[in-house]
């Protein structure tokens, strides 16, 4: 342990000093792709009763109006985020009528890309945007990689804690946004060297349906399960492999995450530097939009990345100029698989073990990332998600050749440490028992979900697609068979109509051209509100 990680430690675990600081705030967005009782993707529109996927604060679609996107409040206790997002499932399985929620990340059985419906939100300028949007990403990347499910952590640190840290490190000089905002990506960059370990226990995604491939060649590392499944002997996670959610073009956007101000320039370049590729496609062809514009991301969303740096948005503001303005509130976490063994799709043990490793980024030494670096950023990531429980497989650790078990083993050892810093508020050790739950993984492949969910189907002999569909169909049973909260299920109802009538009321005061809109965007876009003297 670095003796700036057992410092820190040290003076953030003295009693006296311990406020609500360990108290980290999460919320979860969990998507799941609609089916139909057969397990074909469902063709439906996103159910009215679920409200309006445009205004609804907490149930949505992602790509399609096939993939539900559930959404909860940022909470400071991890079972209250769960509890929450378990209501919504109960909420939506009383009003789904035979559809059910698949329990897997990669899709349920396809029939070609145009199976894969594009979310429609609506008359709006920002719901015809949203819908724009999305066909750009079908006409960049098609649709068949918009069915992929995942889930996405958000977690924040409270005030209490920054001014402890910045205390610590005597940067009382130091603004508290952008002391925050540099420890932030301090974090960040520890993430993005060792989120390779969260891949790995964690991955569920070694197989998937033939139809993903929509008459592709078939990659050489993929094996025939059955007639209708391909796996992947060692893999952990196809959904964030080159099958998923990669692109050749966003490999060029090199953001090492130094810094704030590195990461939006070269965001705001991205978004205004037109693509050759992008451009023969067509933007506004014959009185159609094809795309939002030629550049190399449409929008600032569009930039894929295992972790993200965030801040809540204000009207007429771009997620870049928040970030410049008021500096990063929270981080995103988004290269976590679906469990298919878990009704929810992750549980506690996996939220504390998630809470510690970021606490462990965040107190760890995390120098600035050179050039050199930046370009193998992403290769011990690769190795993982394509031979993770390979047991010859060896990660790079600066100059030397590691196992998952050996280097695993020292960052969970440190993590340790932060567990118990965490554990101070809890009633028990919580985060101490998620670590001792999860670190046999380390040593035995086959207990994590991608080696339990290819055991599985080596002992049934089943399709994929069946598997899930008789997961999808027991849980679909365990949520109907479930009380709910009365008080919730009402309110949950009143957001349905609140959400259609915040809609109706957006679309009644439409006033300016689509056109006009999407250019005023652009320019926003493109300009930086701290040039413009716009900070606050």
């Amino acid at each position: 342990m670095s003796d700036l990680l057992a410092t820190a430690i040290a003076r953030l675990e003295d009693p006296a000093r311990c406020g609500d600081f360990c108290r980290l705030r999460r919320g979860i967005e969990k998507e799941g792709l609609r089916v139909d009782p057969a397990g074909h993707i469902a063709r439906t529109p996103h159910p009215a009763a679920l409200g309006s996927k445009l205004t609804h604060p907490h149930i949505t679609t992602d790509y399609s109006e096939a993939l539900l996107e559930y959404v909860t409040p940022v909470y400071s206790r991890p079972q209250d985020a769960l509890d929450f997002l378990a209501d919504l499932h109960l909420f939506s399985y009383r009003r789904l009528g035979d559809d059910l929620i698949w329990p897997a990340s990669m899709p349920s059985r396809l029939d070609g890309s145009d199976s894969v419906d594009i979310a429609d939100f609506g008359r709006s300028n920002v719901g015809i945007m949203k819908h724009v949007y999305r066909k750009g990403l079908d006409v960049r990347y098609g649709r068949i990689m918009q069915s992929i499910a995942g889930i996405h952590y958000n977690v924040s640190l409270p005030d209490d804690l920054w001014e402890r840290l910045r205390e610590l490190e005597g940067a009382q000089a130091t603004s508290m946004k952008d002391f925050r905002s540099a420890r932030y990506f301090g974090l960040i960059r520890n993430f993005r060297r060792h989120s390779w370990l969260l891949l790995y226990l964690f991955g569920a995604s070694p197989a998937l349906d033939r139809s993903f491939l929509s008459g592709r060649e078939v990659p050489s590392r993929l094996q025939a399960h059955g007639q209708e499944t391909l796996v992947s002997e060692f893999a952990t996670s196809l959904r964030m492999s080159d099958l998923g959610y990669q692109n050749k073009v966003q490999a060029q956007i090199k953001i090492c995450f130094n810094s704030l101000s590195n990461f939006v320039t070269t965001l705001r370049h991205a978004i205004s530097t037109p693509w050759p590729d992008y451009q023969a496609l067509g933007v506004h062809e014959n009185g159609e939009w094809r795309q939002l514009n030629a550049n190399i991301l449409q929008i600032e969303n569009e930039y894929y990345s295992d972790i993200r740096p965030k801040r809540v948005t204000r009207h007429d503001e771009t997620p870049s100029q928040a970030l410049e303005s008021r500096g990063v509130e929270y981080i995103e976490v988004r290269c976590l698989d679906l469990d298919p063994f878990q009704p929810l799709g992750i549980d506690a043990t996996q939220i504390h073990f998630l809470d510690t490793f970021l606490m462990w980024c965040l107190l760890a030494e995390s120098p600035w990332i050179p050039d050199e670096e930046c370009d193998r950023l992403d290769d011990n990531r690769r190795l993982v998600v394509e031979r993770g429980r390979d047991p010859d497989l060896r990660l790079t650790h600066g100059q030397r050749q590691r196992s998952i078990a050996d280097w695993g083993g020292e960052i969970i050892a440190e993590m340790r440490r932060v567990a118990e810093l965490l554990d101070l508020l809890e009633e028990g050790s919580p985060y101490a028992d998620a670590i001792t739950a999860l670190a046999p993984r380390l040593d035995d492949p086959g207990l994590t979900p991608s080696g339990r969910l290819l055991a599985h189907l080596r002992e049934t002999g089943e399709e994929l697609s069946d598997a899930m569909l008789a997961i999808a169909r027991a849980q679909r049973q365990e949520f109907r068979d479930t009380d709910m909260d009365p008080a919730r299920e009402v309110m949950f109802d009143d957001l349905v109509e609140i959400s259609r009538q915040q809609q109706a009321d957006i679309e009644a005061a439409q006033t300016e051209r689509f056109d006009d809109f999407l250019a005023h965007y652009a320019e926003r876009a493109r300009k930086s509100r701290v040039a413009d003297g716009e900070v606050s």
